[in-house]
Order: C-alpha cells, then sequence, then structure tokens
C-alpha cells in the first residue's frame, strides 16, 4: 500500500503562486510515474502535469504550461507543483496521484493510488 498525503493549497490572488507538496509513504519503492490532477465543482478530473520516477519525463497540460512546474525528491518521497501566474479557472481540488506504471498518463484509472486532495482557490 502506498500513503499519499497533500498539502499546499489555500487562497491566493490572481497572479499569485502556490506550492503543493505531495509526501508518499508506505511501498514507495513500488511506485513510478506520479501525476497531478486537479477537479472543480461540476467538471471531470483532469491531468494537470505528470512526472516519471527518475524525473526524466515530465509531462504538462496544456493549461499548466509555462506557468506549473512538476518536480520530485525521491529521497524525500515527495512531488511538488509549483504554480505561478494563477488564474480564477484553476480554482479546484488538487490530487496527487501515483501509478505502479513506468510512463505517464492523463487517464485517471490508470493510477493506482489517490491522496485526499488539497483545495486551491484563485480570486479575481
Amino acid at each position: 500500500q502506498v500513503q499519499l498525503v497533500e498539502s499546499g493549497g489555500g487562497l491566493v490572488q490572481a497572479g499569485g503562486s502556490l506550492r503543493l507538496s505531495c509526501a508518499a509513504s508506505g511501498r514507495t519503492d513500488s511506485v513510478f510515474a506520479m501525476g497531478w490532477f486537479r477537479q472543480a465543482p461540476g467538471k471531470e478530473r483532469e491531468f494537470v502535469a505528470g512526472i516519471t520516477r527518475s524525473g526524466g519525463t515530465i509531462s504538462y497540460a496544456t493549461s499548466a504550461k509555462g506557468r506549473f512546474t512538476i518536480s520530485r525528491d525521491n529521497a524525500k518521497n515527495t512531488v511538488y507543483l509549483q504554480m505561478n501566474s494563477l488564474k480564477p479557472e484553476d480554482t479546484a481540488v488538487y490530487y496527487c496521484a501515483a501509478r505502479f506504471g513506468h510512463t505517464i498518463t492523463v487517464i485517471t484509472t490508470r493510477y493506482d493510488y489517490w491522496g485526499q486532495g488539497t483545495q486551491v482557490t484563485v480570486s479575481s
């Protein structure tokens, strides 16, 4: 089993920044690719960014490119999402996810573990 705990969400004004963290515990040696997803009220959960275990491959949703940066520290079993130039449309619950697979995928059902989510609210 792998447990994921997100932190770092909050309320920020448009144009501001937040840094989300996702701490993994348990059988982290079995986890390879990790991703950040978000879900706004009334909308489906969507992919934001993903990173392989080595950090050698990173992928972003179009909405995140140029503003968000995903990174991971395997020594700390933690994945980060630095979010800059935030917009009101970025308001959502942000989830961290982990999968046994080596590749990044935008498909939610391909992830094996999920965190409880952290709320990000961007005011205009």
